[in-house]
């Protein structure tokens, strides 16, 4: 079984995909996030560095299909390769970061890469406000996310919300995080399970809602 947690920059994905993980014993998968030697660069010189970070994301996740499909276990996914080209791709080249030239070449992999790709199970995604996104992107406090525009945190969630609207891959449970704190609050990390569990008891009785 593969479940994939989904949202904009600090919306809690990896905190959820991490607390699904020990509750379930699912294995996690997790971005590969302070990994990525461009994204210092990215957020200081979008324009110059877009490609790269994209590009070296894409392979990323390239990586994480592969397992995911010689995998026997359950695995919770933290973000999709799907996002990787539909939200931030797509953001960089609508925003005039990315060069129509880089943009196709980057299409034509990411075309090519998910004729490998089977879609999740479960696609989670976690809708926030972009107060609560700052609001736990500093709170996170990573150095190299000081320099993330506003205007670029709102150009994303435009792009999930229009994603999220036309997706038909699989199944999808969206999750307003905006009043949740799912951290701290039992009751809150036990709506969520709740309404994963929902989902997945359909998902497993042939239930075609």
């Amino acid at each position: 079984m593969h479940i994939a947690v989904a949202g904009n920059i600090g919306a809690g994905k990896t905190t959820l995909a991490e607390k699904l993980g020990k509750h379930y014993n699912w294995k996690v998968q997790l971005e590969s996030v302070e990994e990525n030697p461009y994204l210092e660069d990215f957020y200081s010189d979008m324009k110059r560095w877009a490609f790269h970070v994209q590009i070296h994301f894409l392979n990323s996740r390239f990586k994480q299909v592969n397992e995911l499909r010689d995998s026997r276990v359950s695995i919770v996914q933290d973000r999709t390769i799907y996002e990787d080209a539909y939200i931030f791709a797509k953001s960089l080249y609508s925003s005039g970061h990315f060069s129509e030239r880089d943009y196709e070449s980057y299409l034509k992999l990411f075309e090519l890469m998910i004729t490998y790709v089977q879609p999740p199970d479960l696609l989670i995604y976690l809708k926030s406000d972009i107060g609560k996104l700052v609001s736990q992107i500093e709170k996170r406090g990573r150095s190299f996310e000081n320099a993330i525009r506003i205007d670029y945190l709102k150009t994303l969630n435009q792009h999930y919300e229009d994603w999220i609207g036309s997706y038909k891959l699989g199944k999808l449970l969206v999750i307003d995080v905006n009043n949740l704190d799912f951290v701290s609050k039992v009751e809150d990390f036990s709506y969520v399970v709740n309404q994963i569990d929902l989902e997945l008891h359909g998902l497993f009785s042939g239930d075609s809602r």
